[in-house]
């Protein structure tokens, strides 16, 4: 698979005196390119090889490291300077750098149930401190399966071996284990480039032969010594980005680690039958979204050298010549269709799971490219999965998968919240067990505390392995909401509460997926509410409240599409869903202190709910994004025994989410329609100045007469608005806000907060 590097220094000698002699004389001059390391910096060497095949420089070897090794190996499987600059200013590469997915390529059916979480940490459960400790910064989930798609079906295609590549190929990685550079000359390409460019704490390692593997950046970050060793070229052009650490100081961590991390690298030639190109460029290691100006500094640097270049390189190659030589080589290269998968988990026994998610074994099915990458996509949001890494064999014109598997650690704790100057705060905590063999499945039990809210929440999910997946969930979940009398920060008293909500419910839920961004759920539970409230303005702590019981059964049946960027506050995307419930159950009225009666009354209730939401970027450009947000409901509910419980039992419109932390009847209503605009400017990536603005239309509304009777309005009235404007930073663990809410019917109209976290809750049991 590779070899280690040893340069004999007589032959170094001898092949630099032939070069010498040789060198601009002879027309079957060969030339060799080295490519350094780098990062986003490297990425100028796209710029260089543009230069050199314009003015027709031959390029007969290539090495590389990390960011020149990737370079190096799209270059080597036939792809032209044009085709690679292409590549890496797509959309497709920059996500790739962040980590981060398509919204096609996300998985909604195996996505938890958004929450206020915002950090986690996995750990196992027999070392929690030296197991459980990050590897990686980010995922490389889409980089892998791209590199298998553009380089592991060159390679396999040619038959793993780099001397066999539109341009004969070397790569550089690192052994931390034996503490010295390895080179791959064959082998699965995307696997060898993989580990190239594995960045310490950036990408998760892998392993080839056993050995773990780093970037090859660490040892030899400008592998001239390589070139020279394999293959003997007359001339050496070198494009180098990168010098060694300077000496480390007594104050400086990063430095210290640096010169722990890396070794000094050589980045001359060494004899005089070469060049080296540096191109000066200000676009530092982890500035992929300034990939154009990197490239276009490689480019005007490497002209300056093309006069000094031809005065030793006489030999040129002319565009129709290479694009010719491009054609042949390219139309090799079978289809990826996996016909066959094996996985390597590095247990005892694979995991079964993993190929019965891919591919129907006993069908002798093909999965062609557009099938099994939906299929790998889905089984990777697998939560009980930690990481995949596949790599392909051509079989005859049809490949052979084999996907390493690595299981997740069985414990994940999350922490999060809603921490805000009103009085709303909220704790959250949420702690899983995750296991997976012929099915996978997560018990998972969260808890929200604080004040205004708490919760408790037990859920147990398996599910079932399958090309066309579902899974079932068992669940148990209290709420509890506390409202107050008041708009009140941290500064000021507030009344006591008015209003408290109590729910318990259980039941099962059926989850099947319907395309990658949408599913299907169907759901039964049995509930118990609980509402403690006050019908009159005047009373004190001696009082006793009214209570409303509803306990009952409901089912639901709920369709989502969701390809928003974020969970909340998003500024890109879409979003839909509708669901139909069916709700049963009987109300037992108990009055208070404060009543009008003493009497306990008992109904019968039977409704039908139906509740769709909307959410759509049309406009998604870097800096400005519009949306816009629709919700609509229609509800068959009967009246409650009063004006109060009936009105608490309504579906309320709280689209702006600090309304969730609110009561507010003037947003309650059994039918309504509701729908505004999200206009948003994003000044940085993480940075938006947000306006949310919204029209409430209510079908009735449920008014109370001054002789204490209720009942429904005239059709039409009760319209109103609410808005909202903030600043919002998107911090690594979650938004960080500064929001004025205006909702116009209130006796304070306009409020303003700072918060940081999530308004987020669990769900209701009916409402």
């Amino acid at each position: 698979m590779y070899k280690r590097t040893n340069l004999n220094p007589i032959k170094r000698y001898v092949f630099c005196l032939c070069l010498l002699l040789w060198s601009g004389i002879s027309l079957g001059q060969k030339v060799g390119l080295v490519l350094s390391g780098g990062g986003a910096t490297g990425l100028s060497h796209i710029g260089v090889l543009k230069a050199l095949e314009e003015k027709g420089i031959p390029i007969d070897y290539i090495t590389g490291t990390s960011a020149g090794a990737l370079v190096g190996s799209l270059y080597a499987s036939g792809f032209s300077p044009a085709e690679i600059e292409a590549y890496v200013l797509s959309e497709d590469f920059q996500l790739m750098t962040l980590g981060k997915l398509k919204s096609t390529q996300r998985f909604l059916y195996k996505e938890q149930e958004y929450n206020a979480s915002m950090v986690d940490l996995s750990f196992a459960g027999d070392s929690i401190i030296k197991k459980s400790l990050p590897t990686n910064f980010i995922s490389s989930s889409f980089l892998d399966f791209e590199m298998l798609k553009i380089l592991g079906t060159v390679g396999a295609s040619y038959g793993n071996d780099f001397d066999s590549l539109f341009v004969p190929y070397r790569c550089v990685a690192s052994d931390i284990t034996h503490k010295q550079s390895v080179v791959f000359d064959h082998g699965p390409l995307n696997q060898a480039v993989r580990s190239s460019m594995t960045f310490p704490f950036y990408l998760f390692p892998i392993r080839v032969n056993g050995t773990l593997l780093f970037d090859g950046g660490l040892y030899n970050n400008f592998p001239a010594n390589v070139m020279y060793a394999d293959f003997d070229p007359d001339y050496i052009i070198g494009s180098n980005v990168s010098n060694n650490a300077k000496p480390p100081s007594e104050d400086d961590l990063i430095s210290q680690l640096t010169n722990m991390l890396v070794s000094y690298s050589d980045y001359n030639l060494p004899c005089d039958a070469g060049i080296i190109i540096q191109p000066k460029t200000d676009v530092s290691t982890f500035e992929f979204e300034n990939v154009k100006r990197a490239i276009a500094d490689g480019y005007q640097n490497a002209l300056l050298y093309i006069d000094s270049i031809s005065q030793h390189v006489t030999r040129r190659v002319t565009p129709e010549e290479l694009a010719q030589r491009r054609k042949a080589f390219r139309a090799g290269i079978a289809p990826l269709t996996v016909s066959s998968i094996n996985t390597v988990s590095g247990y005892k026994r694979p995991i079964k799971f993993v190929t019965s998610s891919l591919i129907r074994e006993r069908k002798n099915e093909q999965l062609p490219l557009r099938t099994f990458e939906k299929r790998y996509y889905r089984l990777n949001a697998t939560s009980q999965l930690a990481f995949l890494y596949p790599l392909i064999t051509l079989k005859d014109s049809t490949y052979h998968l084999t996907l390493e598997a690595k299981k997740s650690k069985a414990f994940k704790l999350e922490v999060g919240g809603h921490f805000s100057s009103r009085p709303v705060n909220t704790g959250f905590i949420g702690l899983s067990y995750r296991m997976i063999g012929k099915t996978a499945s997560t018990i998972r039990a969260s808890s929200y505390f604080g004040k205004f809210y708490g919760s408790a929440k037990l859920e147990y999910t398996i599910d079932f392995p399958s090309v066309y997946p579902v899974s079932l969930s068992g669940y148990f979940t209290m709420n509890r909401w506390d409202y107050f009398r008041s708009f009140a920060t941290f500064f000021e008293d507030v009344k006591p509460s008015f209003l408290v909500q109590n729910e318990m419910y259980y039941g099962a839920r059926f989850d099947h997926p319907i395309g990658n961004t949408t599913k299907s759920t169907f759901d039964a539970r049995y509930f118990i509410l609980e509402d403690d409230y006050y019908q009159s303005e005047n009373f004190s702590n001696k009082d006793t409240s009214d209570v409303t019981n509803f306990n009952g059964y409901t089912y639901s049946w709920q369709f989502v599409q969701n390809s928003l960027n974020r969970k909340q506050f998003a500024n890109s995307g879409h979003y839909f869903i509708f669901k139909a419930r069916y709700v049963t159950g009987n109300e037992k009225y108990t009055p208070g202190t404060t009543s009008q009666t003493d009497e306990i009354v008992q109904h019968q209730h039977n409704w039908i709910n139906l509740n769709a939401e909307f959410q759509s970027f049309f406009i998604d450009q870097p800096l400005f994004h519009l949306g816009i947000h629709g919700k609509g409901v229609f509800n068959s509910q009967s009246l409650f025994t009063n004006y109060t419980a009936s009105l608490l039992t309504l579906t309320s419109f709280s689209l702006v989410p600090d309304a969730e932390t609110h009561f507010f009847k003037e947003y309650r209503s059994p039918q309504y329609l509701g729908i505004g605009i999200n206009a948003i400017l994003s000044p940085r990536k993480d940075l938006d100045l947000r306006f949310d603005g919204y029209f409430y239309q209510p079908f009735v509304t449920l008014q109370q007469n001054s002789d204490g009777t209720f009942g429904y309005s005239k059709p039409f009235k009760g319209e109103t608005y609410m808005s909202s404007a903030s600043i919002i930073y998107h911090s690594f663990a979650g938004p960080i806000r500064a929001t004025v809410n205006y909702f116009p019917k209130q006796e304070t109209p306009f409020s303003f907060q700072l918060s940081f976290g999530y308004v987020l809750f669990n769900e209701r049991a009916i409402r």
